[in-house]
């Protein structure tokens, strides 16, 4: 049986889609710009980009999503865990335009101590805030681990950003701003940034949503998209968000 449209139509879909709210799913009209992965793809491809710098890459989730949504350029990957970055190094191999390097990036090189929490991409250099926890309870720290640290400026190939239409990416839990630092002349070379943005303190000590937004238009990037991250269950509040910042003109 073909329905088309009317009011059974729409009394089917309407219990279909409760049937599959019910399981934990939705049901929606599909739209390819509807995601940040879709919209992402359609910027990296306007922008030209040919490789994308993925700072704090965890076990690969980032890298793998490009690739899912057609990039094929090139991936260099920075993951500090000995844990995360196994399952990174291993989902990179097959893959001869993915490159991994087991190291922190920060403001300065030296030495620096994540917590690790239990669901391992909640790790951080910073100590983690209550309301994080409450909110996501798997994001609690369960062990510490030391990590080699560079500033993103001392990793990069210079001849190699200079010439390739780049893209940056981080993703360190409240410690974005420390990154950054490090990341002077990165920075003059990147056509886009992609920042996790947080709108109230998750992390002591990391940089909120607003400043941040600000700090990249002083450095000449406009933010074009947001996607919700995740909310505090009792309130609703969105706490989370990731932004794409494109260079002005």
């Amino acid at each position: 049986m073909v329905v088309r449209g009317g009011a059974l139509g729409g009394r089917l879909l309407r219990w279909g889609r409760g049937a599959v709210r019910g399981a934990g799913w939705d049901l929606v009209r599909y739209d390819p710009l509807r995601s940040i992965e879709s919209r992402r793809s359609v910027l990296l491809s306007r922008l030209g980009i040919r490789c994308v710098y993925d700072v704090g890459a965890n076990i690969g989730q980032y890298g793998e999503g490009l690739r899912k949504n057609g990039y094929e350029g090139k991936i260099v990957s920075f993951e500090p865990l000995s844990s995360a970055y196994a399952r990174l190094r291993e989902r990179a191999r097959a893959d001869g335009r993915w490159d991994t390097h087991q190291v922190a990036v920060g403001a300065e090189a030296g030495e620096l101590e994540i917590h690790v929490s239990r669901n391992s991409y909640s790790s951080s250099a910073l100590p983690i805030l209550e309301k994080h926890v409450t909110s996501a309870p798997e994001s609690a720290y369960v062990s510490s681990e030391i990590a080699p640290v560079k500033p993103l400026d001392a990793l990069v190939d210079r001849h190699e950003l200079a010439s390739t239409p780049s893209f940056l990416k981080i993703d360190v839990q409240g410690f974005e701003a420390s990154v950054l630092d490090g990341a002077v002349e990165t920075l003059r070379h990147m056509r886009g940034v992609e920042l996790e943005l947080s709108l109230e303190p998750l992390y002591e000590g990391q940089t909120l949503m607003a400043p941040m937004v600000e700090r990249m238009r002083q450095l000449g990037f406009g933010l074009v998209s947001l996607e919700p991250g995740f909310a505090e269950p009792e309130s609703g509040h969105l706490l989370q968000v990731d932004g794409i910042f494109t260079r002005f003109g």
